[in-house]
């Protein structure tokens, strides 16, 4: 019966770290950051508490962990790639279906992740600020583009931020009510809706002098 923690003592300091974010990001979206302890996330790992404290001098420094592996992770460069291949080409319509197609992907994969942040904004905690200041490096050059297209007369004029949370929102929107609090009942696929709001997006981001528009 003892084997298993001994298993557990001999796994590598980077691979224990992951394995401790991972539980926490379980409980975390479980039960939110203050009805979660250290305790129980040892327990839940399978180690004694002071090896969480060990890799994680607080709570909060764990959280914060967590935060950091899912904003400034390689996949965050790679789909940040992507994005500026559309923003070199100005192809509005390819780059806001990107985001609205990867901000509902994200709802459905990584659910726990949306869960925790909700847990974190609703309890008041400073670490939803953290998520959202994390989360601004990610932003700026989509506000940036935005910004340049509606100089160039591509787009409407208006706040550029203002016009990302429209695009970000109403994906977030429909994410949330199908993966997150599994209240949507709509029998159409995802791509279907993302085709909706995007036919609704453009229409409203281009406006009358706008369409046919040159790139």
């Amino acid at each position: 019966m003892k084997q298993p923690a001994a298993i557990h003592s001999r796994l590598p300091a980077e691979q224990r770290r992951l394995n401790l974010i991972e539980t926490a990001i379980d409980l975390f979206s479980r039960k939110g950051f203050s009805g979660t302890t250290t305790k129980e996330i040892a327990a839940a790992a399978g180690v004694t508490e002071a090896i969480v404290f060990r890799h994680f001098a607080t709570k909060k420094d764990l959280y914060t962990a967590i935060l950091e592996r899912k904003l400034k992770g390689e996949n965050v460069e790679t789909w940040m790639a992507k994005a500026q291949a559309f923003m070199d080409q100005r192809d509005d319509e390819g780059l806001f279906r990107f985001l609205v197609s990867q901000i509902i992907e994200q709802c459905g994969k990584e659910s726990r992740f949306e869960r925790l942040v909700l847990f974190a904004a609703l309890e008041g905690q400073e670490l939803a600020v953290m998520h959202a200041q994390l989360a601004t490096p990610i932003a700026r050059p989509f506000i940036d583009y935005i910004a340049r297209r509606q100089r160039a007369g591509a787009l409407r004029k208006g706040d550029p931020g203002a016009i990302l949370m429209a695009i970000a929102g109403l994906a977030k929107f429909y994410g949330a009510q199908k993966y997150i609090y599994r209240v949507c009942e709509s029998s159409l696929s995802d791509k279907a809706v993302i085709d909706t709001l995007m036919n609704i997006l453009m229409d409203g981001l281009r406006g009358k002098r706008s369409k046919g528009e040159s790139k």
